[in-house]
């Protein structure tokens, strides 16, 4: 991700396309309606996602005006936030009054802060409604909740047609496209006869068959067009956003690929053919029809203006709990740097830029201040695919918009290849003996007597899952390997290695990746006898989520074979020659090694140690005391936040945390992420910033031409944007961009939860992942980017790349440039325009 050469390539929009004609207005508008809904993953690589997505070529203010209209949704605090903390003192006038300098009158209504905080008196607006579907309009006269009824059954279907592995009895038809196995099924169905729908499977067997033909007669039937169509398309996929956002998520897999997909289209089709269904089971009803004329004419009018004031002022409230936040940062920011130092260092430990390494960092530093700490996309810039023992395929251990450049199959070290065949069948045999025992417990006639007869064999499991003993998700010993053949596990990195294997990296590839990631951390010269690349993963159990507390660079994933496949190419002959020709001067004695830093215990494991030279010996035993210091002092740090139920000793807890299958928040994850630091660690190494900002390492004196300054501008920085916009969507309005409550999730088709037994699938963080019951742990504060380098070149990298340019000129981030002096800050206004930051 940070390697110039493995930028996030942003995919093409295209959903299907069809022949020109007298339906191509629709379909134009129902692409465009599909572009608005970002994309979900599935719960086996869970990525933090923008749910912004799709609207980042708007203003802020215009996609809360949009949302609203669409979803019912807010993209603020409730004011009542804000008066709080006017009335603590977090925000004071002055904050008030930058924040309102930055908006024109008119906008807001509000001439001063006396004004505004008048303003503020007055009681909170009515929660606005989403704009009504036809469902919408017959589900209020007839009284029956018609829109849930759909969501519930475009559900239902959904999870068959998609589901990943979990359904014994998945849709007979998913051989078809999306909306021709719906239409083949509801044909079918009498669930809405026997409700109330009249006729709908004859509706539905009447309907066009194929999904651009169902979009341009479903228009038509509505009356729909103009400018107000792509509106209401937005808005029957926001009616059951959960799917359209996965949806989205295949369109743009197929899109990477470079292919074209029309799922999310289709879903559109079927979420119509309801629409359509309704309206003409009910068109001899006058109300009926006089009711969605009313509705339809809200479609494309003009936006009310004092909605819109509403909307930009309570934006300017959250700009000015933005700007306190930001004085004080900005603060620290000042505080005279730590001096370069010349010296070699006694270690290089390279960590993942996320916020949970920031504390670990500097716990590392204050235990060994002769370590130096580096922070880096914990891929290492190596796109691999990794299959574990006994599998036949892996998961992609790279940013997910990346595809992996080469696989690496998990062996047991020095195993001879007959014993290596041989624990590799045992291992398939366990996994299909598994499948089947699942198979026998779910299955339709062996389900009704497998509690009864076998029940009292899990009491065991039950006692030890309740005691604590359960096994992290991600330990070997979850997978059913013991520790002796776990100890033995490794990467195998021979086709990594091996210039003439077939699936192996040709010697100029794996040259070309390990000096992407060294000049990606600015590591040129002065490396120390040990360079430590450091992973990251999180143990918890009995969590869905999971993946989401891994590595996202990662692709949901732990980073410890990526840090091992890194380690083992730079410590690479071949490779480092090469690089030595380049500039790179790596003295002889120094050896790269793999880790994994557990986030859950900041418990961090060193791989591979019996390789390392017998000359290091005593460098690595002090670097494995120095670790064992920084998690303690790590752990101590975090117990703050961390609800801890007794009077046990703090390492105890944690530890215990990870293994305890009812704690809702093994980890708080990336939770109160608000900044990111694109400079070298010397800028930062003396601040306590809580764990709350991403620190890139970057030094702008070692990058001809800025490449490494655009490539982390237009990759990583952009993926910590869309990490800190998800918290972001959650905390503010977690009905519609979270997950809702934790305790309630039941997983359906292995790719996400719903909230209960049925309705839509959940998007975003679940409530427990950033509020800890009493107050939100997460404050919705969109991120503060902080780049040391001079502003032309960030003005430049910015003019040439639109995603990076609508991030800041339309208010999804802030941006600042820092120079060589502590108080030279500049804050970037917009239009490639800066001022000085008092």
């Amino acid at each position: 991700m940070n390697a110039t050469a493995l930028k996030i390539r942003q995919p093409a929009n295209t959903f299907g396309t069809v022949d020109a004609g007298p339906a191509q207005q629709v379909l134009d508008a129902a692409q465009r309606a599909c572009r608005r809904i970002a994309p979900l993953w599935p719960l086996k690589h869970f990525v933090a996602v923008n749910p912004f997505l799709g609207m980042t070529d708007r203003s802020f203010a215009d996609a809360a005006r949009l949302l609203a209209d669409t979803a019912g949704a807010r993209m603020t605090m409730p004011r009542e936030f804000y008066r709080d903390a006017i009335a603590e003192g977090r925000i004071t006038d002055r904050d008030l009054a930058q924040a309102l300098q930055r908006r024109d009158v008119a906008s807001t209504g509000v001439a001063d802060v006396s004004a505004l905080r008048q303003r503020l008196q007055a009681a909170d607006p009515v929660a606005r409604e989403p704009l009504p579907t036809v469902a919408d309009v017959v589900s209020r006269l007839t009284r029956r909740d018609w829109a849930t009824f759909a969501c519930e059954r475009i559900s239902l279907w959904a999870a068959g047609y998609f589901d990943e592995g979990q359904a014994l009895w998945p849709s007979p038809s998913r051989h078809l496209g999306a909306y021709a196995a719906w239409r083949e099924e509801a044909a079918l169905d009498r669930t809405p006869q026997i409700m109330g729908l009249a006729g709908f499977h004859s509706i539905v067997r009447a309907l066009p068959a194929t999904a651009e033909a169902m979009l341009a007669t479903g228009a038509e039937r509505l009356k729909l067009d103009g400018p107000g169509l792509t509106d209401y398309f937005h808005r029957l996929l926001m009616s059951v956003g959960g799917w359209a956002a996965y949806a989205r998520y295949r369109s743009w897999q197929g899109e990477l690929a470079g292919r074209s997909d029309s799922t999310l289209l289709e879903l559109l089709a079927i979420r119509l053919a309801f629409d359509v269904a309704l309206l003409e089971t009910w068109q001899t009803s006058p109300a009926v029809a006089a009711g969605w004329m009313q509705a339809r004419a809200r479609f494309g009018a003009p936006a009310d203006s004092v909605e819109h004031a509403s909307l930009v002022l309570e934006e300017v409230l959250q700009d000015a709990y933005e700007i306190a936040w930001q004085r004080q940062f900005i603060t620290k920011l000042a505080t005279p740097r730590k001096p370069d130092s010349a010296l070699r260092p006694a270690v290089q430990a390279a960590f993942c830029i996320d916020v949970r390494s920031e504390i670990y960092r500097r716990a590392l530093e204050h235990a060994a201040p002769d370590i130096e700490t580096i922070g880096f996309a914990g891929f290492f810039g190596m796109p691999i695919e990794y299959v574990p023992l006994g599998r036949v395929h892996g998961g992609a251990r790279c940013p997910v918009l990346l595809a992996p450049a080469i696989t690496v199959h998990e062996v047991v070290k020095a195993a001879p290849a007959r014993e290596q065949a041989a624990i590799a069948a045992r291992r398939r045999w366990r996994l299909r003996a598994a499948g089947g025992w699942r198979w026998f417990k779910l299955a339709a006639v062996s389900s009704f007597t497998f509690v009864e007869s076998l029940g009292w064999m899990f009491a065991g499991k039950l006692v030890a899952d309740s005691l604590g003993f359960t096994w992290p998700e991600s330990s070997p010993a979850k997978r059913g390997i013991d520790a002796a053949l776990a100890a033995r596990l490794a990467p195998d990195i021979t086709p990594v290695l091996a210039n003439a294997h077939a699936s192996g990296m040709p010697l100029q590839t794996r040259v070309k990746l390990a000096e992407g990631a060294l000049r990606g951390m600015s590591l040129r010269r002065n490396f120390a006898r040990l360079v430590l690349f450091a992973g990251h993963g999180a143990s918890a159990v009995n969590n869905p989520h999971a993946s989401g507390l891994d590595c996202g660079a990662c692709g949901g994933h732990a980073g410890d074979a990526n840090a091992r496949v890194a380690a083992a190419v730079l410590n690479d002959p071949l490779v480092r020659r090469e690089l030595n020709a380049r500039g790179f001067v790596i003295p002889e004695d120094t050896w790269f090694l793999g880790a994994l830093h557990d986030t859950t215990t900041d418990q961090l494991t060193i791989f591979d140690q019996g390789e390392v030279p017998a000359s290091h010996a005593e460098e690595l035993a002090r670097l494995q005391g120095a670790l064992t210091a920084a998690g303690g002092l790590a752990r101590r740090e975090r117990a703050d936040r961390l609800t801890l139920h007794d009077t046990r000793p703090v390492d105890v807890q944690i530890m215990a945390r990870s293994k305890d299958w009812s704690e809702v928040r093994p980890e708080w994850g990336l939770a109160g992420c608000a900044a990111y630091v694109i400079a070298p660690r010397s800028r930062t190494a003396a601040l306590e910033l809580g764990g709350r900002v991403f620190l890139n390492s970057y030094d702008c004196r070692h990058d001809d031409g800025f490449a490494v300054l655009e490539s982390i501008m237009t990759a990583p920085m952009i993926v910590g944007a869309w990490i800190n916009l998800q918290y972001y969507g959650s905390a503010v309005d977690n009905r519609v961009f979270g997950c809702g409550n934790k305790v309630l999730h039941d997983v359906v088709g292995r790719l996400g939860v719903l909230e209960g037994n049925g309705g839509d699938l959940r998007t975003g963080l679940p409530w427990q992942s950033i509020h800890d019951g009493v107050r939100l742990i997460h404050e919705p504060l969109r991120l503060s980017v902080v780049i040391a380098a001079p502003v032309d070149a960030i003005s430049a990298i910015i003019a040439r790349h639109a995603p990076v340019r609508q991030l800041f000129d339309h208010g999804w981030a802030h941006l600042f440039a820092m120079g060589d002096t502590p108080d030279s800050l500049k804050r970037y206004t917009g239009n490639l325009k800066w001022e000085e930051a008092a």
